[in-house]
């Protein structure tokens, strides 16, 4: 979740939406994603909405803003989500705790808040349930309360497994801790158990990242994302390179592992499913972020948090004292929004849908798209069956340019 918000147009303090919005509200999935927005340390590269204690002001005996009282106040948001919404039968098929830390509250507080979304919606039987979770921020105990609340799936920062590249990265936990979570996780009965890479640190070599892959594919997880690293305007890391203390990343570089990552991801049996995902199975691929690529509703809680129902996005308010404020007054927090048009609904689509092994409709090209298409496809970047079009492994280390050149 970016820290920058777009302006957009208002929204009414109840948070209602346009009646169009409404008509179809689910017909693609529905889940909700909750924003957790503390952190212990903020990594250098990290541009997401996050706070450390000194950030908010905290001190022992509280301040403007307390973890304490997070739990209530996205409890408050999830019931005025149930009034906008109305009585239509709605239930949950995914619930995302991402952050920050989620793992930072205590597992009664997330469990206290997939409760209320189950009490006000009602929670798909085989609803999928996930935090992320540093590995520093959970032990058997706590792992083993998560699952018994409600949890299904979890997702750990692992990031990298080399001492000096998680240096770099501000990241504090102890590589050799990642295989010891991943085994108290399974212990505690979690179905599903995901590890975060990212390649392309600077001082990471071709021989850090492999190990960082090896030492993932070691603890047998059922899933792997694996993201580039992007330099961030406003972070510390980005004033590190424009300092010259550290290089920008280089592309080749990133291409060459990038195809390390699918080759040996490949080799121990996880399938791409998304670009920068892969999965041991369809069953592991994680729904939350298919209902994204795949334009489905979902409603967003917590400060700086995104919604999409029925083609009206909207984005909350971003620090969490303004944020708290407005739902402890009964208010929606929401700070502006946009209504998408269909145009703006089938750019979406090709942006996201077409990183996706399953690929992406012929019919969502234009005129335009649709007489470029068998260029992509000459230069081995994308494969056409009778009505869908998929990356090709060299298409999908160019799929940003393979985009632009479909939507011209």
């Amino acid at each position: 979740m970016p820290s920058t918000l777009p302006p957009g147009d208002p929204v009414p303090d109840d948070g209602g939406l346009p009646a169009g919005a409404l008509e179809a509200v689910g017909s693609h999935g529905f889940g909700c994603y909750v924003h957790v927005p503390f952190c212990t340390v903020r990594c250098g590269y990290c541009d997401f909405n996050t706070y450390t204690a000194t950030d908010l002001g905290l001190t022992s005996s509280g301040g403007a803003v307390t973890r304490a009282a997070y739990a209530d106040q996205a409890i408050a948001e999830i019931r005025l989500a149930r009034r906008v919404l109305g009585e239509r039968d709605l239930p949950v098929e995914t619930v995302f705790f991402g952050g920050g830390t989620p793992t930072l509250l205590p597992p009664a507080d997330l469990t206290a808040m997939l409760g209320a979304i189950g009490a006000e919606f009602g929670l798909a039987h085989d609803a999928e349930v996930t935090t992320e979770a540093n590995p520093d921020s959970v032990g058997p105990a706590e792992l083993a309360a998560l699952r018994e609340g409600g949890l299904t799936r979890i997702s750990f920062g692992m990031q990298s497994a080399v001492p000096h590249v998680l240096a770099t990265l501000d990241r504090t936990h102890d590589p050799d801790r990642v295989p010891r979570v991943v085994e108290w996780a399974r212990a505690a009965g979690f179905e599903q158990v995901s590890l975060d890479l990212i390649y392309g640190t600077p001082g990471e070599s071709l021989a850090d990242w492999r190990t960082s892959v090896r030492a993932a594919l070691d603890c047998e997880p059922d899933h792997v994302s694996a993201y580039s690293l992007i330099v961030e305007d406003g972070t510390a890391l980005a004033r590190r390179v424009r300092r010259g203390e550290l290089p920008m990343p280089d592309e080749d570089d990133l291409a060459d592992k990038y195809l390390l990552t699918d080759e040996l991801l490949r080799a121990a049996g996880l399938e791409w499913y998304e670009v920068s995902n892969w999965a041991s199975g369809r069953a592991q691929r994680c729904r939350h972020n298919l209902l994204y690529w795949r334009g489905g509703d979902w409603w967003g809680i917590g400060p700086g948090a995104h919604s999409h129902v029925g083609g009206v996005r909207w984005w909350n308010r971003k620090h969490p004292a303004a944020y708290a404020e407005r739902v402890e007054a009964g208010l929606s927090p929401a700070q502006a929004r946009e209504v998408l048009g269909a145009e703006d609904r089938r750019v979406e689509r090709v942006l996201l849908e077409l990183r996706l092994a399953d690929g992406l409709p012929v019919d969502a090209l234009d005129e335009a798209g649709r007489a470029e298409l068998p260029v992509q496809v000459e230069r081995g970047l994308v494969t056409r069956t009778a009505d869908r079009l998929v990356l090709t492994d060299a298409g999908r280390l160019l799929a940003d340019g393979v985009v632009r050149d479909l939507l011209p």
